[in-house]
């Protein structure tokens, strides 16, 4: 019984050791996982947008199709009224 005892109180003091030390530690780790993604994202901002020189915002057509716009004719169908049936 005692041996058993002994285990429970280990398993206790182990878990709140742990517990402290996460409540310190993955602040700290995520604090530098999202520092690395900072400077990636800067890195690749640097490399994409303040390298390569922007073109005019100029849009030119060289083609304009030209053809018939389409019209359905009146011979195409007939209009029937709604008729609500009770």
């Amino acid at each position: 019984m005692a041996r058993l005892l002994d285990f429970i109180l280990l398993a206790i003091v182990i878990l709140y050791i742990i517990k402290a030390l996460v409540r310190f530690m993955l602040p700290m780790l995520f604090q530098s996982v999202v520092n690395k993604a900072q400077e990636q994202q800067q890195q690749n901002y640097q490399q994409n947008y303040r390298s390569e020189p922007k073109a005019d915002a100029k849009v030119r057509v060289d083609y304009i199709p030209e053809g018939p716009k389409h019209k359905v004719p009146d011979s195409e169908g007939e209009f029937i009224d709604y008729e609500e049936i009770k």
